[in-house]
């Protein structure tokens, strides 16, 4: 955890593919801990083709079944089948997924000094999973949403005095 903390989380991340990895990993931690999402990233990885936006929305009902029954990723078929779906609408849009998620950035974030100040939800992240939601998106609430925001860079949630928070970065 640490690691992902001091490398990953909070840090702009750009890309279809690299979205759409962090899109579908948010919805898989919907209610387990990201750590068990971490451990099994590699195999998230390997059961969804890289996560390349055009491979997974070519999955049918036989790859559904298949990552049913891949024990080294979470094993849920609201999940799996909107993992799939959400390929789909990625592949769907007209300016890719980086253009529409990162329409969303807040004007300005102020550097949370304690956990209390860190929101679950914002007017951004509402805003943004009801745009993914018109669009065809599945399993991607306000609260999803915003763990997106914070995870990609959007939001730069490090707490002020954290020594992982970008310098130079005052939102």
């Amino acid at each position: 955890m640490r690691e992902y903390h001091d490398t990953e989380w909070g840090r702009e991340l750009h890309g279809d593919v690299a979205l759409f990895e962090r899109l579908s990993l948010e919805a898989f931690q919907s209610g387990l801990s990201w750590s068990i999402i971490l451990r099994k990233r590699e195999a998230f990885r390997a059961a969804f083709a890289g996560f390349d936006p055009a491979a997974v929305a070519a999955f049918g009902a036989t790859d559904i079944e298949r990552l049913m029954e891949d024990a080294g990723i979470v094993r849920n078929r609201r999940k799996i089948e909107a993992t799939v779906a959400n390929a789909r609408a990625v592949v769907e849009l007209d300016g890719g997924l980086d253009a529409l998620i990162w329409a969303f950035r807040p004007a300005s974030h102020p550097a949370p000094r304690t956990m209390a100040e860190v929101p679950a939800v914002t007017v951004e992240s509402t805003a943004l999973a009801k745009e993914l939601k018109r669009r065809g998106f599945a399993f991607v609430g306000p609260t999803t949403a915003y763990a997106l925001m914070q995870a990609t860079g959007m939001v730069n949630d490090h707490l002020a005095d954290c020594v992982a928070r970008p310098i130079g970065r005052a939102d």
